[in-house]
């Protein structure tokens, strides 16, 4: 039986690591599989599989894709526009020193796009940016993946975090704050981690231990603290804000001016005015003042915002409930509607932003089809009995140990998949089975949700997607291998540590 309720999953390592099958390929095969042994051998009747189906589409589509769809077009826009070239301008007048850029694009804006739009963005952009200003574009992408960890859990709006919430029935406000704890640690260890990178050696750090920390405390405690107040949502991108503010303000009031890492002179080019600077970076702005607007903390907008939702009863089996569709207050529409004032105000018409946004949809087609068929194969399989399953017989292999591995078991999703969205769906539901399999409290059932999360943060740096988005946006061919032996250098001891806290801190939690 646990074979038969781990086919699924089993089929997609197989596809995605070894047959090197396209995701969007092999996930709809999954959901078959995943029908099959519900049908044929866990005795779901094909009428509650169909429904099943259709709830992880309608999760998948509303408020899933949804967001991830206005991200992807906001950044989109933003290149159309040109804005994104102002920014990248602005970034990089900052200082001549490559470490102090390293730190600056690659942690703190990486940051910030990881929660703007994730989805490979948090690299691309980055690593393409570090490496077109003269930075080894093999180092450029070195520094990015390392960035890229952390911030995972909160991409695209806080997505992961939102999905991991929908599929445990755990508040995400509270796996978000779990979960900014948890990787606190790694949070505040990787601008320094960057830095060494970037010199190759300890003595990088010289002069930079200042901003290092400024870069890593101020990306930590804004991110916990929109964590436990308002959720996953801006969670991530509050961290970029405070990093990039904390090395601006440190490249300028302590100047690093080592010759080792300085950057070859520019060509003169005119400063970017306030008023330039801030149409460029008015989508951006607009998406953070809107879901800070509509979020719990301005309850006069927040309560009769969200009274504006349907609720469907889709799935009518044991353990089925209402699946509710709220119209205005979601992450999705507020970001469209950002994206539009933006792209008008930068001088783009309303046919070109409805032309940008149909590409959109149109280039993340696959990426749409794997997400609606992995979230309704980890649907199917839940209601069908095939989680709690693989679930019994994890905690029976490792006993009261389990909280030991989640973060593990989370990190194996976003290997597979690419996605810490997709991993939270596979895994969440198992995460919390066997902690309850255990005993835990709901506290720690919470905790040990999150370190699924946590995990696949860890995962996201070792995983084929990112490091082939990140050859890609170097345009250096041939480089996988090596940018994979060192990411793996980074993830053993991470997933380790990782483990630590969240076997030792559900006892402090719970």
């Amino acid at each position: 039986m646990f074979l038969i309720a781990l086919s699924p999953i089993l089929w997609l390592i197989l596809a995605l690591s070894v047959l090197k099958m396209a995701a969007y390929k092999a996930c709809p095969l999954a959901l078959l599989i995943a029908l099959a042994a519900g049908i044929f051998v866990n005795d779901m009747s094909i009428p509650h599989a169909v429904q099943a189906t259709l709830e992880g589409v309608a999760l998948a589509c509303w408020p899933i894709l949804l967001v991830i769809v206005a991200a992807i077009f906001t950044y989109n826009l933003s290149l159309q526009t040109k804005a994104m070239d102002v920014i990248k301008k602005m970034l990089t007048s900052v200082s001549n020193d490559r470490r102090v850029l390293i730190l600056l694009i690659g942690w703190g804006f990486g940051g910030f796009l990881e929660g703007m739009a994730g989805f490979g963005t948090a690299i691309a952009i980055p690593a393409g940016m570090l490496a077109g200003i003269g930075i080894n574009p093999v180092l450029s992408a070195m520094v990015c993946l390392i960035a890229n960890s952390v911030p995972t859990a909160y991409g695209s709006i806080g997505i992961p975090l939102v999905t991991l919430g929908n599929v445990t029935d755990i508040d995400p406000v509270l796996l978000a704050t779990y979960t900014s704890l948890q990787l606190a640690p790694l949070t505040l260890l990787c601008p320094f981690l960057m830095v060494i990178v970037a010199g190759h050696s300890l003595k990088a750090l010289k002069g930079m231990l200042l901003m290092c920390t400024a870069a890593a405390v101020c990306f930590v405690l804004p991110e916990i603290a929109v964590s436990m107040f308002m959720g996953p949502e801006l969670a991530v991108v509050a961290g970029g804000i405070g990093a990039m503010a904390a090395i601006v303000a440190c490249a300028k009031l302590v100047p690093v001016n080592d010759p080792a890492y300085a950057m070859p002179p520019h060509g003169h080019e005119d400063p970017v005015t306030a008023a330039s600077g801030l149409k460029a970076w008015l989508s951006f702005i607009l998406i953070f003042v809107f879901l800070l607007m509509t979020s719990k903390l301005v309850p006069v907008i927040h309560d009769p915002l969200n009274l504006i939702k349907s609720s469907v009863l889709i799935y009518d089996g044991p353990g089925g409930e209402p699946y509710t569709f709220t119209w205005v207050a979601t992450p999705g529409i507020l970001i469209l509607l950002a994206a539009f004032i933006g792209g008008s105000v930068q001088g783009a018409s309303f046919g070109e932003i409805l032309g940008c946004l149909k590409r959109t949809v149109y280039n993340l087609r696959f990426t749409i089809i794997t997400i609606i068929t992995v979230i309704a194969t980890a649907k199917v399989m839940g209601y069908a009995g095939m989680t709690h399953e693989i679930a019994e017989t994890a905690v029976a292999a490792t006993g009261t140990a389990y909280p030991l591995i989640a973060a593990f078991i989370g990190s194996i999703g976003t290997f597979i998949t690419g996605s810490a969205t997709s991993s939270c769906v596979l895994f969440g539901k198992l995460q919390t089975d066997s902690a309850i399999a255990i005993g835990a409290t709901p506290a720690a059932q919470a905790w040990i949700a999150a370190a699924n999360a946590t995990g696949a943060c860890a995962g996201k740096m070792i995983s084929p997607q990112s490091i082939a988005i990140a050859v890609a946006s170097i345009g250096t061919v041939g480089c996988e291998g090596r940018l994979l032996h060192f990411a793996v250098k980074f993830y053993l001891p991470f997933i380790i540590i990782m483990g630590c806290i969240v076997y030792f801190g559900q006892h402090i939690v719970g």
